[in-house]
């Protein structure tokens, strides 16, 4: 009777402190913005980025100090940036997306 009672009160405590699980159904608001920065695409052509699908956002870059160097509107759905900056290691920021790069 013993065992029973003990395996019971071990089954019940484990079913009490098991993690809830997220209904397939919810809604998750950082969905939508994990997809929109999927589509973001940064490619580097020695001091010439070309931004692609990051229309209506702001492309940050910053130095690997921490400093911002520059900061670009993104107006069309593919644009071409020539960035005016010493050469080097910079970080760059559209949205969520970030991204290292070395600009030569």
């Amino acid at each position: 009777m013993k065992r029973y009672i003990l395996a019971m009160a071990f089954i019940i405590m484990c079913a009490v402190t098991c993690p809830l699980t997220v209904a397939a159904w919810d809604y998750d608001p950082d969905i939508q913005e994990q997809m929109d920065a999927d589509n973001i695409n940064i490619t580097v052509n020695g001091m010439t980025l070309n931004v692609a699908g990051a229309s209506g956002q702001v492309l940050e870059v910053v130095s690997l100090t921490g400093r911002k160097v520059a900061s670009v509107k993104i107006e069309s759905q593919s644009q071409r940036v020539e960035l005016n900056i010493p050469k080097g290691c910079y970080i760059l920021k559209i949205g969520k997306v970030v991204r290292k790069v070395s600009l030569r």
